[in-house]
């Protein structure tokens, strides 16, 4: 494939290529044929427009020498663009004369008169031929002919014709051992054969102008081809709430490759990237601000390049509105959603004003609407929620957040008002008041207060002597326990044995559930 950048057009070829290929994938039936086609067509009335515009530029280098007076350096780079010019056009009639071989061939009149779109055997005769004699053999050698000779001029410039093994483009394992011709014209319709004959022709094309712009500039006749056209819109605004008008104007934009072209924001110079964009970035300083909290402001711009070696530069200023922040304040809780608790947000949308009316619905959560506009509070009851807000009936816009389990809450015990010290050990009068805490997570009790209300439900008791219980164990139903018992029958030694059984944690609404979580304290008494 051609090497080197590549104008717009010449990136559509190459699309048009890589749909073709995968076209010639295809179990062929006769919609897809008249795809391919539709193919060669186009890109047969894209070359003819490229022919002529090279001519062109062969008669602009001819202007340029005589404007320089007909040098002798000059007249011999006129000589080479016109010996360009002579081989591009042999390659072409080459492909042309292959061309109506596949239509006699295949017994069709080409155009719009096809007795047989397939006739894939003919193809095959006609191209591969027996012992690899066939016509695609000898049309590998002419195109990479072609391109051994423009490397003189591009110099990275590759080959035309590649087999599968040495084309980027071709990725199937089970096509990568085929040479150039039954890479291209095995199992091939016909229609899809003059398809591929019109994109060598394209790539032709391409190397032609590259070389005949080469030589332009060595006669300092380099002219500014835009190749470079697409589509451009101009918005009033990128924002625009529901229920408002977007405006917007659309028109097509036009550059040159290779013009390097500089350019300034407000006198500064701007980096330009390789397409010729200049990125302008600044941050917008606050004005005088009317009552509706808006500022007029604008900016100066210009682009400049060289045209037959003199400066042109273009000039614009571009109007812009500054607005004055508006603060918005959502709650803590929209920085982490938890499953299965209360989190309140609120959601706001400035533009709309008075005419913000939301309503809310999620996937992946139920929703409790606020007393406030804006407010809403999620419960969610998947790993991912997605809130969806709309105003007046009108869809706004809808937010994704990814949904935390709840931490465990850490269980504490505390005796005689104090923690219980497992290493060192606790006072036996110290253990008569017990009281086992279930303290929650300090981020979470922070962000949702009202969903952070654990308490140990059930635990149970043993004084240990040794390896043995020194009394029957002791179930506790919730958090406190008066272990008097204990007290008059521990010994200096013994040791507390405390097993946690069950914990519950109260929501924001007063329901309350178990929470799965499993604690033992051993305890030394002294």
């Amino acid at each position: 494939m051609a090497g080197g950048k590549e104008t717009p057009r010449q990136k559509m070829i190459g699309m048009m290529y890589l749909v073709l290929t995968a076209l010639l994938a295809l179990q062929v039936n006769s919609a897809i044929l008249l795809k391919f086609k539709f193919l060669d067509d186009s890109l047969s009335a894209i070359n003819g427009k490229v022919s002529k515009a090279n001519e062109g530029a062969v008669k602009g280098i001819k202007a340029q020498v005589e404007k320089n007076r007909n040098q002798a350096k000059d007249l011999a780079v006129l000589k080479r663009s016109e010996e360009v010019r002579q081989e591009t056009q042999k390659v072409i009639a080459y492909l042309s004369d292959v061309r109506q071989k596949l239509l006699e061939k295949t017994e069709n009149k080409g155009k719009n008169e096809f007795k047989n779109m397939s006739a894939e055997d003919k193809v095959a005769e006609l191209m591969l031929g027996a012992s690899q004699n066939g016509e695609g053999y000898k049309m590998k050698g002419e195109l990479n002919k072609f391109s051994t000779y423009i490397k003189q001029f591009v110099p990275n410039a590759g080959s035309l014709a590649l087999d599968a093994k040495e084309d980027p483009m071709v990725t199937e394992k089970e096509q990568k051992n085929k040479n150039f011709a039954q890479l291209n014209f095995e199992n091939t319709p016909v229609v899809a054969a003059l398809a591929v004959l019109s994109q060598k022709e394209a790539e032709v094309l391409k190397y032609e102008s590259d070389a005949l712009n080469a030589l332009s500039q060595q006669v300092g006749g380099t002219v500014i081809v835009f190749d470079k056209i697409g589509a451009f819109a101009s918005a009033e605004s990128n924002t625009v709430a529901a229920g408002t008008k977007y405006k917007a104007e659309l028109f097509l934009t036009a550059s040159a490759s290779g013009l390097n072209p500089s350019m300034t924001l407000n006198g500064s110079p701007l980096k330009v990237d390789p397409n010729g964009h200049g990125k302008i970035e600044f941050t917008a300083r606050p004005g005088s601000f009317d009552q509706a909290g808006n500022a007029k402001a604008s900016w100066k711009g210009t682009i400049r390049f060289k045209q037959n070696g003199r400066d042109t530069t273009f000039n614009v200023t571009v109007p812009y509105t500054i607005t004055k922040p508006v603060m918005q304040i959502q709650s803590a809780s929209v920085q982490a959603l938890y499953f299965k608790c209360g989190n309140k947000l609120s959601v706001q949308v400035p533009a709309l004003g008075a005419q913000y009316d939301p309503s809310f619905s999620a996937s992946g959560a139920s929703t409790i609407k606020g007393s406030a506009k804006g407010e809403v509070t999620l419960i969610p009851n998947s790993k991912e929620v997605t809130l969806s807000v709309s105003s007046g009936g009108n869809p706004i816009g809808s937010q994704t957040f990814q949904v935390r389990p709840i931490p465990k809450p850490e269980i504490q015990c505390w005796v005689g008002g104090r923690p219980a010290n497992e290493k060192q050990g606790t006072p036996i009068t110290a253990v008569r008041n017990m009281n086992l805490k279930a303290v929650a997570d300090a981020g979470f009790a922070t962000f949702l207060p009202d969903d952070a209300r654990f308490r140990v439900s059930r635990y149970e008791v043993t004084l240990v002597r040794g390896k043995r219980p020194a009394m029957q164990t002791i179930t506790v139903n919730g958090p406190t326990v008066d272990l008097s018992s204990v007290v008059n029958t521990a010994r200096e030694g013994d040791r507390l044995y405390i097993e946690v059984k069950g914990v519950q944690r109260q929501n924001f609404q007063g329901n309350v559930e178990d929470v799965n979580v499993s604690k033992q304290f051993n305890i030394p008494l002294l």
